[in-house]
């Protein structure tokens, strides 16, 4: 299974190239086929000069200038468009996310799970710097999504989630802008009828660049998007849900963290 990483890359010049590296010799270390499409996302910095450089000496790197108006959840959109993988795994460009649970998640594809879901909340979770603000606004967020979507998944806000190829494919049409489309991709993939796995993930704070989360004007936008796809899962009596058979047999054995 190729796996494509996607990047999402807004004036991120002193952590991008290591990040992209770090990615670079862990999939390579584990024999994985791969690409990774570093989106540029109107950076006023050198974001695109370093990865245009490691890309021209490894062909597998390459950077993508976003073609939607500004915002994160556009970036991905447009890496979701252009990828090429048989799998997308979204990183974010910081250096927050281990890339060795990157391995982790291409491994619960290949057996045959939809969607490789990681949480920092878990037991055999690490998180290091978490913000104390963001930590409370990101525990109540979830505690919210798991009452009113009755799952067990207890960080659907974390952007770091890998999916097969027909998952993404399924999901569409995506709507959210913005940070909002973190929680957009996998409350679909779910009430669709995909299936997933969860993890326990890593998760360090940035040591460089300035975060581009705005929580006081994000609450809206999320709270949007949840009952949106709520809204779907309740009332559209499952005419959107997938109806593979494949995928319905593997469902009967477990769709959900254990």
């Amino acid at each position: 299974m190729r796996i494509s990483v996607v990047m999402p890359a807004q004036n991120e010049e002193g952590s991008v190239g290591a990040t992209v590296e770090g990615i670079v010799s862990t999939l390579e270390g584990a024999e994985i086929d791969y690409e990774i499409v570093v989106v540029n996302d109107d950076s006023t910095d050198s974001t695109e000069a370093v990865i245009a450089a490691i890309g021209a000496e490894n062909p597998r790197v390459r950077v993508h200038k976003s073609h939607y108006e500004r915002g994160f959840g556009n970036a991905i959109r447009a890496g979701l468009d252009v990828f090429e993988g048989d799998a997308v795994a979204i990183v974010m460009a910081d250096a927050s996310d281990d890339p060795r649970d990157l391995l982790r998640y291409h491994q619960l594809l290949e057996e045959g799970w939809d969607c490789a879901f990681g949480s920092r909340f878990m037991p055999g979770a690490e998180i290091h710097d978490y913000p104390r603000v963001k930590y409370v606004f990101n525990r109540l967020a979830n505690q919210f999504i798991r009452i009113l979507f009755r799952h067990h998944y207890n960080d659907t806000t974390n952007a770091f989630k890998a999916y097969r190829r027909e998952v993404i494919e399924t999901i569409q049409p995506l709507l959210s802008k913005h940070f909002n489309l973190t929680v957009e991709m996998p409350l679909k993939a779910i009430v669709r009828g995909h299936t997933y796995e969860v993890i326990p993930t890593s998760w360090t704070n940035r040591t460089s660049g300035v975060p581009k989360l705005a929580m006081k004007e994000m609450g809206s936008r999320y709270l949007f998007i949840v009952l949106y796809v709520w809204l779907e899962s309740t009332l559209s009596r499952g005419d959107y849900r997938v109806r593979n058979p494949k995928q319905q047999n593997v469902a009967k054995m477990g769709s959900g963290p254990r």
